[in-house]
């Protein structure tokens, strides 16, 4: 039985029939890891402790326990998100060495459902980049097409999803880094509202911008995982005490009864022909089934990501200042605590976070901090009030906004290294969401699968804060529309 194709509902229904076991599950995937080298969605594996968790929840199955549906469920997790005694290197040499201390919030949760931890996935040097080709590791390459990227930062997440190495993974979202690999891989990823998911143990890049997330086969899945992550943290005086209910439900009537908006602002040109087609085929479905589609606009979304990419680096170089070669390990020869510094954050850190410290420096240095990095500020709040007016009942009155989720299809490994300009337009249409801190969620337009030659395409649903329940559903309902 070939468990890669499952997905969680399924995978737990045949767990409890007594098909497979879940150490046999297990077993399954580590094997699959180790004879496929062409994708390389892993740093590190996690053998011993993963067929650990195993066997405890084929004892409790054996014992007549209920379980859960993420019991036994073989899971990746980015490579910035701390599980206890297990390496964590965030895709940098300077912590390569480095080991966690304590579990994050989020893979607390996860042990109480049961999961199983396969390994920790490839990313961009501390979530930095749209293709994880600046993992300091290796590249991640996109099943669909060995000679492209799987998209970034969360690529080995979705890599590993997308090319059966995991049933579901983790990621973290700062700019688009789970949707828009997402959207290449052809799965589904989920960033959640800022502060439904408790960031305590993701290692910071920008901290009013991170979110950990989900990706995933089906939006069902999406909505299980994110149903087991969810809520506020005492840990984390960013998560929210807001109340959900279960979101991994499907109802038809209430998803019908959601407007959409469609901001003109994102079908303004500049995508690739091919993905915008795709795109009007996925909003033609809705549209032809009754739903009610508005125009919007969201006039300041022309600023994002020049906003973006003055408060993201500004956050990231204090962040980042921690790693000194003092606290984490990476030990230098050096007479002096100045050497140490230059040394350690000269060799450890690679290009890009060496690039986005020194910009993230210089917006926050006197004489352009209200230049630069105050405007972007102001600028943020006018993105915000843009989308407050969208879901508005006194003014475009929408439920949800739909988008596309990239400009293009995956590219080619090297196409975009050396033009970091280009590299970034990767998350034109994703930054916004981070900015204002609402919930994305990329589908893909149709179920796309691994060898067909086919370059997958993701559209985006956005949500009103914390109504990750609107998206989830009508994103559920195109799946059953379209076929999962």
């Amino acid at each position: 039985m070939d468990i890669s194709g499952l997905t969680i509902k399924s995978f737990h229904n045949a767990l409890q029939r007594k098909e497979f076991s879940a150490r046999e599950a297990t077993d399954f995937y580590f094997k699959r890891i180790s004879e496929d080298d062409s994708v390389r969605p892993f740093i590190s594996t996690l053998e011993i402790q993963a067929r650990e968790r195993a066997d405890a929840v084929d004892k409790m199955l054996a014992d007549g326990d209920e379980t859960g549906p993420l019991a036994g469920v073989p899971m990746a997790i980015k490579d910035n998100i701390l599980i206890e005694n297990t390496p964590v290197t965030a895709g940098s040499q300077i912590l390569k060495n480095y080991f966690a201390g304590y579990n994050a919030t989020v893979i607390e949760k996860l042990k109480k459902e049961n999961c199983v931890f396969l390994g920790k996935t490839n990313l961009d040097e501390f979530a930095m980049g749209s293709s994880t080709e600046n993992s300091s590791f290796h590249i991640t390459k996109n099943p669909h097409d060995l000679k492209r990227v799987p998209g970034g930062s969360s690529g080995g997440s979705a890599a590993a999803v997308a090319g059966g190495f995991s049933l579901a993974a983790l990621g973290s979202d700062t700019g688009g880094s789970i949707r828009q690999p997402a959207s290449f891989c052809g799965v589904v990823g989920l960033k959640p509202t800022y502060g439904a998911v408790s960031r305590f143990g993701l290692i910071a890049l920008a901290s009013s911008l991170d979110q950990i997330g989900t990706l995933s086969k089906t939006v069902e899945d999406s909505a299980i995982v994110f149903d087991a992550i969810k809520g506020s943290d005492e840990h984390d005086a960013t998560s929210d005490k807001n109340e959900y209910g279960a979101t991994a439900f499907f109802d038809d009537d209430s998803a019908k009864k959601l407007t959409i908006g469609v901001p003109k602002e994102y079908f303004s040109g500049g995508m690739e022909k091919e993905t915008e087609a795709e795109i009007n085929n996925a909003l033609h479905v809705f549209k032809k089934n009754g739903f009610t589609v508005k125009k919007i606009s969201l006039p300041h979304t022309k600023h994002a990501l020049s906003c973006y990419y003055i408060i993201m680096p500004a956050e990231a170089s204090a962040n980042l200042a921690r790693f000194d070669g003092v606290r984490y390990e990476r030990n230098q020869e050096a007479e002096s605590l100045p050497e140490i510094y230059k040394k350690t954050r000269g060799s450890g850190f690679g290009n890009e976070p060496k690039r986005r410290i020194l910009l993230g420096t210089f917006v926050l240095s006197s004489g352009y901090y209200d230049a630069f990095y105050a405007k972007a500020q102001k600028a943020r709040q006018l993105i915000a009030d843009d989308f407050k007016r969208a879901f508005a009942p006194a003014d475009y009155g929408v439920d949800v906004i739909f988008t596309p989720t990239s400009p293009t299809r995956a590219f080619k490994i090297g196409e975009k290294t050396e033009d970091p300009v280009s590299m970034y337009l990767s998350d034109i249409f994703t930054v916004p969401v981070n900015l204002v801190g609402l919930p994305g969620l990329s589908i893909p337009v149709k179920k796309y699968v691994v060898g067909s030659g086919e370059l997958p395409v993701g559209f985006q649903l956005i949500g009103k804060r914390f109504h990750e329940k609107d998206i989830l559903n009508l994103g559920m309902w195109y799946e059953r529309e379209v076929g999962e």
